[in-house]
């Protein structure tokens, strides 16, 4: 498929996070103005709940975007999701009637404000890319015993917290945290030393399962995908993570991007995942192509403003897909819901430069990077640094990008328990 054209002019640009071959889904707001759901296109946000009042759009079951989320979209299903996006794709192409009504309904992006695009139901945090869980085992129990037994077999993860699940372009506060260096004899209360991002892709689940579902079900009940980063805090999680998992380390902040990008405007990008070693029980076996080709990027700019690319990658590097990671979730029977939020785990290439960690880019520390020439080094996040990530597919002419997850790390408080 080649670019699709619009009559939003900015739209046909092949630089373009946001042609018409991707209309992805946020909510935004203006000064003044209450937050609603729009559509990116090109560098505008078409707005739907404008285009539902004037009877543009329209759904059988009433109004769905009176309310400032994508949640009630998601819960109609693939049918209504499908006549959705032809519907607007209709109404942006190049040719449409009522150019001059819907002009009307454009904001720019630079003028709006963004919000999460999706109440987040629940969240699930995995562990599936394979180069990232070789180097920190590496790391911790050298390359015999990188990676645990079960980690060939199953798509490894934790419940995390929904509530702490925040929009690109907030600030995150450096957490506080019992620590235990290995130097110290007994454990002491101070904030992280060893703040860290994690690069990952989160899928929104779409529909809403009782019961165990299929890789093909899983996959179908797939809403889209957006860029999310997991803040981890190492020295919190060192301590405390033994013998059931993340816990407070992963508590501080999961930011991700404004746009969901549907799996339908991904569809054209579909890979396959990497050779097993082991062959998947059934139930988790691969239904052809499951993962996709989604160029990765993070950028780390430091307070004063130097900055430079420290991670390129590629979502297809990961092990497991999505689909999987939800049919494994849903086999005990645990109900998963419109809403829920997967992250994939830490998307790392083969090589140094494809790492999505700074644990894994410094080694543990022990190989700081230089930001930029003549710029400082860093082996973990220091105060007033921003992590910058992006993404996109690469099509004819066109890209299906996801915008900017970005995030800037602030002080931790001085005193935590002062009222």
């Amino acid at each position: 498929m080649t670019l699709l054209q619009s009559w939003v002019s900015s739209a046909n640009s092949p630089e373009t996070d946001f042609p018409l071959n991707n209309l992805p889904y946020g909510v935004f707001s203006t000064e003044g103005t209450d937050p609603r759901c729009g559509v990116a296109i090109g560098n505008m946000i078409f707005d739907c709940q404008a285009a539902e009042e004037e009877g543009f759009i329209e759904f059988d079951e009433g109004p769905v975007f009176d309310v400032p989320f994508w949640n009630e979209l998601l819960e109609l299903g693939p049918a209504a999701w499908a006549k959705l996006r032809a519907r607007l794709t209709e109404l942006l192409s190049a040719g449409a009637g009522d150019q001059d009504a819907l002009s009307e309904m454009l904001t720019p992006l630079a003028e709006a404000e963004m919000h999460l695009p999706v109440l987040v139901a629940e969240y699930t945090d995995f562990y599936a890319g394979r180069h990232h869980a070789t180097n920190v085992g590496t790391m911790f129990r050298g390359a015999e015993n990188a990676l645990p037994p079960n980690w060939l077999h199953i798509p490894i993860g934790y419940n995390g917290r929904a509530s702490s699940v925040v929009v690109s372009g907030k600030d995150v506060r450096r957490p506080w945290g019992q620590l235990k260096p290995p130097q110290d004899s007994i454990p002491h209360f101070a904030p992280c030393r060893r703040f860290d991002f994690e690069l990952e892709m989160g899928a929104i689940v779409g529909s809403n399962s009782d019961g165990p579902v299929s890789v093909s079900e899983a996959d179908g009940m797939i809403f889209g995908y957006v860029i999310l980063n997991d803040w981890s805090a190492r020295d919190i999680q060192a301590w405390e993570y033994q013998p059931l998992g993340p816990f407070q380390a992963k508590a501080t902040a999961t930011t991700i991007s404004p746009w969901i990008v549907t799996k339908a405007a991904l569809e054209l990008f579909r890979c396959n995942t990497p050779t097993r070693e082991f062959e998947l029980l059934d139930h988790l076996k691969d239904q052809g192509p499951m993962l996709y080709d989604i160029d990765l990027k993070v950028r780390l700019i430091t307070e004063d403003n130097h900055e430079a690319t420290i991670t390129e990658t590629n979502y297809r590097e990961m092990y497991y897909s999505s689909a999987q990671q939800l049919a494994h979730h849903s086999t005990s029977g645990c109900p998963m819901n419109a809403g829920d939020l997967l992250g994939s785990g830490t998307i790392s290439g083969p090589e140094r430069h494809q790492r999505g960690s700074l644990l894994e880019l410094s080694w543990g520390g022990k190989e700081p990077l230089a930001i930029g020439e003549g710029g400082p080094t860093r082996s973990f996040i220091e105060d007033g640094d921003c992590i910058e990530i992006s993404g996109s597919a690469k099509g004819e002419g066109y890209k299906i990008g996801f915008g900017l997850c970005t995030g800037r790390v602030l002080p931790a408080l001085k005193d935590p328990y002062a009222r």
